[in-house]
């Protein structure tokens, strides 16, 4: 049978080399190992700058033997050989062990002065000298004794491949040689028109260039084109999922006269802002429209959301339907809960009865909200995973509101959604996402923004405390914080860690992010609280801890002593992240702050400048001057536009930590794809899309994109794009 995309490694090269390649890439068909593309191509004649290579690390360079040479080892059985490689600017050594002389002897008459090869190692140091320790190496042929082989190689570029220490990178392009070789046919996902009228490729040519480019030249068409076929098989599979719900019949949730949502605007205290109407308004008609509501809000930190979802979710209750919102922890849970209750008040409260769920209440008190849940009495729901259990039912659930879904995973969602029939779905984010992002990730998704903040807030200004080159600033940082409790406020002190000599972290959470080669986080939550225990201004004040190993009663305890001013000082986790809403916070410092990422940054602090009190941000890090990681806390620092942030995040960190492990089917996917370099191509996609799907509903007339999607997308994918 000729080869395909989809026959296996084995069948193509063998059992050995399929089990090889599974076992360092995960590897399974052709199509795996052909989208295994190279991450740069070296030239035969090039010489890589050796005195650049980061010690500790395994790369590929190619380079020239200036002296060879070996020796029977004095203390032990066998013989070594030394070789050392330069590049006209540098110089290393590498180091072979061998069994016998005549091992070594061969060794050094095959690495002979003057000959030009591939060398594949890890970097290490010896004597102060770069060295390669047994690498791997793949020679050029020998002008002696084949010039016009050589002659031949002269122009050929060579893919160097992402490799690990058992599968060097000219392996790996001998395997992809030999598939290629065998290859009769690619199934092109792009429509002929489009391929001819954006200048693009055919799926075999970009297939066989960007592996075996005959001169650089021939690489940038060869990525352009695979870059569409990513782009044009994601959006397609996003939008035939959107097409899939649209399909799904809806029950009708309109708002009656006089009803609860009338009621509930009519109480409020103070105009909704304009992107609040334009949002509510949105999500009104789609709670009255044929198919299931499936919409992304995205907004800043205190735009509003909750009261958008508020609305929804009152809406939905006026015609006996529940509303469950989840949201990722106890403490976020409580939170809305109490907010919800408070701006509902004493009328509206006992008519849709809101009601906490979680799985850290008493059983007894679990036991009767979940009665409640189930009976229908509980029309507005909050919780946190315990919504997800099998005991939790609904009497008829007509909405899911998912807060801060990048903490959920896929199937996390889906559970809740699946306890009612086709329910309206409104997912919340405070953390802005870029257009090309919210496009390739949310691509199912109808997406409104909340820009404008409501009236009244005072504002935030933010500093970095840089310790590496003021070190004086760090007592100057809790100077200021005194200085804000002696005025009445209160100061929350963000923590990379909860306890550094234990090293522990959240629950289902890293340590700590962190730059190259560092050790964990100076500062944990219990370092901190005993070191402000002993501080002349700080001692005396009123403090306590907030982490994520607390029990949850303790944790609410806490988190509602600190809102009714009873607590000055708050020592926390990043459990404060995201929900809580103290008024009279007035400051926020974060230690180490070079441990987090720039949306996180972002969203700790918001929790401060949230009424009339100024707002103070302090981020404290002892990242060097011109680090990525002193570069991430700066940017914080000079803005408080979220959406700027988040292209920012995205230039510092790359696609893959943005998009996030829930979306790891949609991730895997984009192996060449850069959501922002590439925006317009992922737009002209989306067009394509739009156009194919619209006169070809199931591809009828489109075999090639079918069969990609079929091969690139898969039922697991699909079920994560549905789960959104």
């Amino acid at each position: 049978m000729p080869l395909t995309l989809d026959s296996s490694l084995e069948d193509a090269l063998g059992a050995v080399p399929a089990k090889t390649l599974n076992r360092a890439f995960g590897m399974l068909t052709v199509g795996d190992l052909v989208s295994h593309y190279p991450r740069r191509y070296a030239d035969p004649g090039e010489l890589t700058p050796i005195r650049d290579l980061p010690i500790g690390e395994t790369v590929t360079i190619v380079a020239e033997v200036l002296s060879s040479s070996f020796r029977r080892m004095r203390n032990r059985q066998g013989a070594m050989v030394d070789v050392v490689i330069g590049d006209g600017i540098g110089r290393m050594s590498l180091t072979f062990f061998a069994k016998n002389l005549g091992a070594a002897e061969w060794r050094s008459k095959d690495l002979a002065v003057g000959r030009r090869g591939v060398f594949s190692g890890k970097v290490g140091m010896f004597n102060d000298v770069t060295q390669f320790a047994h690498p791997e190496y793949e020679l050029f042929d020998d002008e002696d004794a084949a010039r016009r082989r050589a002659d031949a190689r002269a122009a050929v570029l060579i893919p160097i491949y992402p490799a690990t220490s058992t599968l060097q990178t000219w392996q790996i392009a001998k395997f992809v040689g030999r598939v290629l070789d065998d290859l009769p046919i690619v199934p092109d996902p792009l429509p002929d028109a489009v391929r001819t009228g954006d200048e693009l490729l055919t799926a075999r040519e970009a297939l066989e260039l960007i592996h075996r480019p005959r001169t650089r030249s021939d690489i940038d068409p060869a990525v352009r084109t695979l870059r569409m076929h990513e782009a044009l098989t994601l959006q397609t599979a996003l939008l035939q999922q959107r097409d899939a719900v649209r399909a799904l019949s809806a029950t009708a949730r309109p708002a009656q006269a006089g009803g609860l949502l009338e009621r509930f605007d009519a109480a409020l205290p103070y105009e909704l802002t304009p992107d609040q109407q334009t949002v509510g308004d949105q999500v009104a008609q789609d709670l009255v429209g044929a198919w299931p509501m499936n919409r992304l809000v995205q907004g800043e930190v205190g735009s509003g959301k909750t009261l958008v979802a508020l609305r929804a979710m009152l809406q939905v209750a006026e015609s006996g339907g529940q509303a469950a919102l989840i949201a990722p922890t106890e403490v976020l849970a409580g939170q809305h809960l109490r907010s919800i209750a408070k701006m509902l008040g004493p009328a509206l409260a006992p008519l849709v009865m809101p009601t906490l769920l979680t799985g850290q209440m008493p059983a007894a008190e679990r036991r009767k909200a979940a009665l409640r849940v189930a009976s229908g009495q509980a029309l507005i729901v909050v919780g946190t995973h315990a919504l997800l259990g099998e005991k939790t039912t609904f009497a008829d659930l007509g909405l899911v509101v998912v807060d801060e879904q990048h903490r959920f995973g896929v199937e996390q969602r889906e559970a809740l959604r699946a306890k009612g029939s086709s329910p309206h779905a409104l997912v919340l984010t405070a953390t802005p996402i870029p257009r090309t992002v919210a496009m390739t990730v949310f691509g199912d998704l109808d997406t409104s923004v909340i820009r404008t903040m409501p009236a009244g807030r005072a504002g935030i200004e933010s500093f970095v405390a840089p310790l590496a080159e003021h070190p004086a600033w760090f007592n100057r940082v809790w100077d200021r914080a005194a200085e804000e409790i002696s005025q009445g406020r209160q100061v929350f002190a963000v923590c990379a860690a909860i306890d550094t000599a234990k090293k522990t972290a959240e629950p289902g959470e890293q340590l700590a992010i962190a730059p190259e080669g560092a050790a964990g986080p100076r500062w944990g939550v219990v370092q901190l609280d005993e070191a402000l225990a002993t501080h002349p201004k700080l001692g005396a004040v009123r403090r306590a801890v907030l982490h994520g190993k607390m029990p949850s009663d303790e944790k609410d305890a806490v988190m509602q002593a600190f809102a009714r001013g009873e607590i000055d000082l708050l020592v926390a986790t990043t459990v404060i992240e995201v929900g809580v809403d103290v008024p009279n916070a007035s400051t926020m410092i974060v230690l180490d702050a070079d441990r987090f990422g720039v949306s996180q940054l972002h969203q700790l602090r918001g929790r401060v400048g949230r009424g009339g009190v100024p707002g103070l941000c302090l981020l404290v890090t002892e990242a060097e001057a011109g680090s990525v990681a002193r570069e991430r806390v700066e940017a914080v620092a000079a803005t408080l536009d979220g959406f700027a942030l988040a292209e920012v995040d995205l230039e510092l960190r790359g696609e893959g930590d943005v998009l996030g492990a829930a979306q790891a089917g949609v991730r895997s996917s984009l192996k060449l794809l850069r959501v922002v370099k590439d925006a317009g191509l992922i737009t002209r996609a989306r067009e394509v899309a739009e156009e194919i799907l619209s006169a070809d509903p199931d591809l009828e007339r489109h075999e090639g994109l079918r069969e990609v999607i079929g091969r690139r997308v898969s039922d697991e994918d699909r079920a994560a794009l549905a789960k959104n």
